[in-house]
């Protein structure tokens, strides 16, 4: 009887041996399968943490390793600390889909460095546009806290290196707002970056003169900016004879020539094969040069582009936008009570400040874009082509038509707001689709056979593929303010407010979108909601959610263990 008992022993030790190790094994295997394949479940409405189908298309043909160097490591205030956990998470779903292509890594770049240096660092970080934050946040219960971050990754691809600015915000966010922001579109900024590395060569675009655009130190800021992100260079549009298809895109900015039938012809005809324009177009003379005399008359320049644009599918009005309810302040000499002069902003309604409300990747969630002497946009009911208004005055605006007498002394008098009745001005549309050309019936065949057999190219009076391009009624939401002593500012830059706007990030969207059909530009228009909790509520319930937080968990895993040793007891003593 013993030995049995010794010897049945010996089997149930042998057997929970076994299955111990059955159990290790399928554990180590499930482990393995969920590293190599797993699914996240995104329940938020927004779906803000899944990944566009572009972006995964751009991670699944991934040629080479990307490797990323994020330096947001170290301790940090409560919110860039989480920007700093919502970019791991961020790659790392980037990783689970290009697998070993993506390497990512979190660095401090001052840590363990002694203060010569970190100013070695400085430089080299700076030669890269990694640019430093001084960091002071009013942690709650702990004070002000001051720290110098690099709120920057490094992506190195293909060769190349590009930075990517983590840091994000926008006009009227709080700092909660604009950290919630940054992380809705680290997608997008990670994706464009391995995209824009991964092309051999910038994509050309053309800056068209020749018939007064606007080029010199007004536009050096804008210009400077295309330099860095496309192959850009000028294009004398009365001196060559066509424009070449490899050129991706064109920009018409702020012509103050008229344009004959020779030059609309060239640009018809780059359209018809599949060319890309941007206009900025003013219509009216007025410029701030003007307004250095106090008044002047706005008069139509005369572009002859109308029955052109009209074909495409807008129509350019020659009058100016006032807008009431959003509009940029202006400096005004007014006398006070005490009879010395005084500069006060007043609201300059010429001015108008257009705040995106449309759903479209290139403005949304896009700050608000300033504009100057702006000329309203009419659709043209045309088969074939679709518009999307991009920008719009306020409801509280009108239009005043030209010839119009424009004076400082506006400033000096409030306005009637039941003036201002006409709102919804259209001030930049996108237009989609297969054009037909303007001069469809109506070239003689002779010139059609000597653009045949001189030119080798061929009329086409309607485009082979869907288009696009982006027409814009302010000639000057490309341009820079500049003084004497500090040089050209930045574009969108209003000094008088030390306000910054988006004209810049506007005219890059607007680019990108025509020049570039990965699709990547959806990834930046996500929603942007902000759950927030109650603060007052948070403070005063402290404790209890800490202890069902933690003694919760607790309690039930001492539950589990009892029942389990008390349920073995039980079969044991049998």
């Amino acid at each position: 009887m013993a030995k049995n008992a010794k010897g049945k022993r010996k089997q149930q030790q042998r057997q929970a041996v076994i299955r111990l190790l059955v159990m290790a094994a399928i554990l180590v295997c499930v482990n393995m399968l969920a590293a190599r394949f797993h699914y996240g479940l995104d329940l938020t409405r927004e779906k803000r943490f899944t990944l566009t189908p572009a972006t995964k298309k751009l991670l699944r043909n991934m040629k080479d390793v990307a490797v990323i160097d994020v330096y947001l490591k170290g301790k940090f205030p409560a919110g860039f600390q989480r920007l700093s956990e919502s970019t791991r998470e961020r790659l790392q779903s980037f990783r689970d889909v290009a697998g070993g292509h993506i390497v990512f890594r979190f660095i401090d770049p001052m840590e363990g460095k002694s203060e010569d240096e970190k100013k070695g660092i400085y430089d080299q970080l700076a030669q890269m546009g990694v640019m430093p934050v001084n960091l002071q946040v009013n942690e709650e219960d702990e004070g002000y806290s001051s720290k110098i971050i690099f709120p920057y990754a490094l992506v190195q691809y293909n060769g190349r290196k590009m930075p990517v600015r983590l840091l994000e915000s926008r006009m009227g966010m709080t700092p909660l707002e604009g950290l919630n922001y940054a992380e809705t579109i680290l997608e997008y900024k990670f994706a464009n970056a391995i995209n824009k590395l991964s092309q051999a060569e910038k994509p050309e675009i053309a800056y068209i003169v020749g018939n007064g655009e606007s080029l010199g130190i007004s536009t050096f800021d804008m210009l400077s900016t295309l330099g860095a992100v496309y192959k850009l260079d000028t294009f004398d549009l009365v001196n060559n004879l066509y424009i070449p298809n490899y050129i991706k895109a064109i920009v018409i900015n702020k012509p103050t020539v008229p344009f004959d039938d020779k030059e609309k012809f060239k640009i018809d005809q780059y359209i018809m094969n599949g060319g890309r324009v941007l206009w900025a177009i003013d219509q009216v003379y007025a410029s701030m040069d003007s307004l250095r005399k106090g008044e002047f008359i706005a008069t139509d320049y005369g572009l002859n582009l109308d029955d052109q644009l009209f074909k495409y599918g807008v129509r350019v009005n020659t009058d100016l936008i006032q807008d009431q309810a959003q509009c940029l302040g202006l400096p005004i000499t007014v006398e006070n009570t005490t009879g010395k002069p005084d500069i006060q902003l007043r609201p300059w309604v010429y001015f108008p400040g257009f705040i995106p409300s449309s759903s479209h990747p290139i403005v949304k969630n896009m700050d608000a874009v300033m504009g100057m002497f702006v000329n309203s946009i009419d659709t043209v009911n045309n088969e074939g082509i679709s518009k999307t208004i991009l920008l719009e005055s306020s409801r509280y605006s009108r239009t005043v038509n030209t010839p119009a007498r424009v004076s400082l002394s506006m400033l000096k008098y409030p306005l009637r707001a039941e003036m201002f009745n006409h709102g919804n001005r259209p001030a930049a549309v996108l237009l989609e689709g297969k054009f037909r050309s303007v001069f469809q019936n109506r070239l003689h065949p002779r010139f059609l056979q000597v653009l045949h057999d001189s030119l080798h190219r061929d009329f086409k009076g309607e485009a082979d593929t869907a288009n696009s391009m982006i027409v814009i009624s302010d000639g000057d939401i490309m341009e820079n303010d500049y003084t004497q002593a500090s040089g050209p500012m930045e574009v969108g830059y209003w000094r008088f407010t030390q306000t910054l706007f988006a004209n810049k990030t506007f005219i890059l969207n607007c680019l990108e979108y025509l020049t570039d059909h990965s699709g990547l530009i959806e990834a930046r228009s996500k929603d942007v909601r902000l759950r927030m909790l109650d603060k007052a509520r948070v403070k005063k319930e402290k404790l209890t959610w800490r202890l069902v937080n933690i003694g919760i968990p607790i309690a039930l895993v001492l539950i589990f263990a009892s029942a389990y040793l008390f349920f073995r007891k039980r079969r044991y003593e049998k």
